[in-house]
């Protein structure tokens, strides 16, 4: 096997999550583990590279929601595949873990999952919890996996409370930040609940993420 046949495979990987191919990228994923490439660089170097690009993207304003979603959904199929084939004990280089979830009595998810995954995709562990999180659920789960990041999400100004409590709480540990993003949620609100971050869009949250865990 040749070092361009395998280069070849991750790049048409990668330029199906940028081109957001979601009908062929898990062929692709699959061709990976049939020729015996390591589905971890395949991650790393094709899958994530493809997301960063995606994101960026979003951020600049060259594209919009629906393909940044998209590009994250092509990314999952892949992931699909890819992340059982994993060697059992192998590790990809973290740049720190993070902790994510809506917050309580609110179901708003795809924000959240793509802060999640474009998290993931640039080396960040990432716990996700879901959707509609009790306070004193946060709370615990910050106690047992230990982040180094907090990230909570809300699309309604009725649930922003939730997150001033939980902010409160978590704070009390000076060694995990936090920070905070949705619709309704501005800068000065993260300050004034003594966030250690804030974020208006998903590629924003990743590089206020990179700047909290340095």
């Amino acid at each position: 096997m040749t070092t361009m046949s395998k280069d070849d495979v991750f790049e048409r990987l990668k330029n199906a999550v940028i081109n957001y191919d979601v009908d062929c990228v898990k062929d692709i994923a699959q061709e990976v583990l049939e020729k015996g490439l390591d589905p971890i660089q395949a991650i790393d170097k094709s899958l994530a590279e493809g997301i960063k690009i995606v994101g960026k993207k979003f951020g600049d304003g060259e594209i919009f929601l629906p393909e940044l979603i998209m590009g994250a959904e092509t990314m999952k199929i892949a992931m699909a595949v890819l992340e059982p084939a994993l060697p059992k004990g192998s590790v990809r280089a973290s740049s720190g873990k993070v902790l994510i979830g809506t917050v309580q009595d609110d179901i708003h998810e795809i924000g959240k999952n793509l802060v999640a995954t474009l998290l993931s995709s640039n080396g960040f562990e990432v716990v996700d919890m879901g959707v509609n999180i009790p306070n004193v659920d946060f709370i615990n789960k910050v106690k047992e996996v230990k982040p180094d990041i907090l990230a909570l999400s809300a699309l309604m100004t009725t649930t922003m409370p939730h997150m001033a409590e939980v902010v409160k709480q978590v704070s009390k540990d000076k060694k995990i930040k936090t920070m905070i993003g949705g619709a309704p949620v501005t800068d000065d609100f993260a300050k004034k609940i003594g966030a250690s971050g804030y974020s208006g869009d998903a590629s924003g949250a990743v590089t206020v993420a990179k700047k909290l865990h340095k």
